[in-house]
């Protein structure tokens, strides 16, 4: 239930994909050591199972499975790695199913201290003012009790907490301030939260649209990928693009999908922002006031897309496959050719650059 409004899709889907899968492999039985300029993937395995885990690409030429394992004899990355943030030498690896933050040096990989205390189903995690904040759902049936945590990163310990709304999930920041997206956890949310980092106050909470899942930054505008509701929800709602002026912190442009499209991840890259519907891959200048209608490609191959990133002009995805078995990554042109494929773990879910 920790994912419950992406899994409870992905199971109805991938009962129409239920099947293996096989590509370029390089599951290295000693680790590289060396993981630097290089890509990290986190891979949730299977909710309550505690199989998940982390694997490197190493540019474009091989894959590395299982890395936290490997390179630290007798650790397990835990129970549904959501995220990896990095802050100096460190690498945050943020584990929801299993409440605690795994901290590595991001070169080697090495554990440097598990931090468990004072964690809550934790999710995400940005870095400002020289702390990080985590992002924690609380109890999923208590709508009252979700925070951000501020965690020391001298002595890796979670010194303070701030209440929040309920759902907070994805978090940004910009300027000395943290964006928080209000998913809502086991329900549906539909705000953003504003936090000073400097005194770790909430200085604002607006609307934005249902179920904001997704930010990115560029030129001064957060662009919030709202889903919609789902149509399991109350009332279904479509999904929409919301700019807001980081400036003075309001809504400058909605961008509304028609019907009831439900969008499923962002990122941008050079004044353009790429998103996903299904897996089809849209893209827009920056400056554009309408959504494109038309893809610059479909992943037809792609059977369950759980992870999406663009950078260096490649688009990155991940699949699912079937939430059960190891996932696939794709790795695209801008014109929609694939120029490598990759064998990960479980349910791989996103792309962290080591750079």
């Amino acid at each position: 239930m920790k994912r419950f409004n992406r899994l409870f899709l992905a199971v109805i889907v991938s009962s129409a994909f239920f099947v293996s899968c096989s590509n370029d492999d390089d599951n290295n039985e000693e680790p590289r050591g060396d993981y630097e300029n290089g890509i990290f993937v986190a891979n949730e395995g299977n909710f309550e199972k505690s199989n998940g885990a982390i694997s490197y690409l190493s540019g474009d030429a091989s894959i590395e499975n299982n890395v936290f394992s490997l390179v630290n004899p007798g650790k397990t990355t835990g129970d549904t790695p959501m995220c990896i943030g990095f802050k100096g030498d460190a690498a945050y690896i943020v584990v929801n199913g299993s409440n605690k933050i795994e901290v590595v040096n991001r070169y080697t990989f090495k554990s440097i201290t598990t931090i468990t205390a004072n964690l809550n189903n934790p999710r995400y995690i940005a870095f400002a003012n020289g702390k990080g904040y985590v992002t924690n759902w609380g109890e999923g049936g208590n709508p009252d009790d979700d925070y951000v945590a501020v965690l020391d990163l001298t002595t890796n310990t979670i010194t303070s907490s701030i209440s929040v709304v309920e759902g907070p999930e994805k978090i940004i920041e910009n300027d000395g301030k943290l964006y928080v997206a209000h998913k809502g956890g086991w329900s549906q949310g539909n705000s953003l939260t504003v936090i000073n980092s400097a005194t770790n106050a909430v200085v604002t909470n607006f609307v934005v649209g249902d179920v904001p899942s997704g930010l990115a930054e560029e030129n001064g505008t957060l662009y919030v990928l709202c889903d919609g509701k789902p149509f399991y929800a109350d009332v279904e709602t479509a999904g929409k693009i919301v700019k807001v002026n980081l400036s003075t912190n309001t809504i400058s442009a909605t961008m509304s999908f028609t019907g009831l499209t439900h969008p499923g991840f962002i990122d941008t890259e050079d004044n353009k922002i790429y998103y996903t519907v299904g897996n089809s891959i849209y893209s827009f200048a920056a400056n554009a006031t309408a959504l494109p209608t038309a893809p610059l490609f479909k992943a037809s191959d792609v059977k369950i897309l759980y992870g999406f990133a663009v950078e260096n002009n490649k688009i990155y995805i991940a699949d699912a496959i079937n939430n059960q078995d190891s996932g696939e990554i794709y790795i695209y042109s801008l014109a929609g050719a694939v120029t490598k494929t990759f064998t990960a773990g479980i349910s791989p879910n996103g792309f962290y650059f080591n750079d």
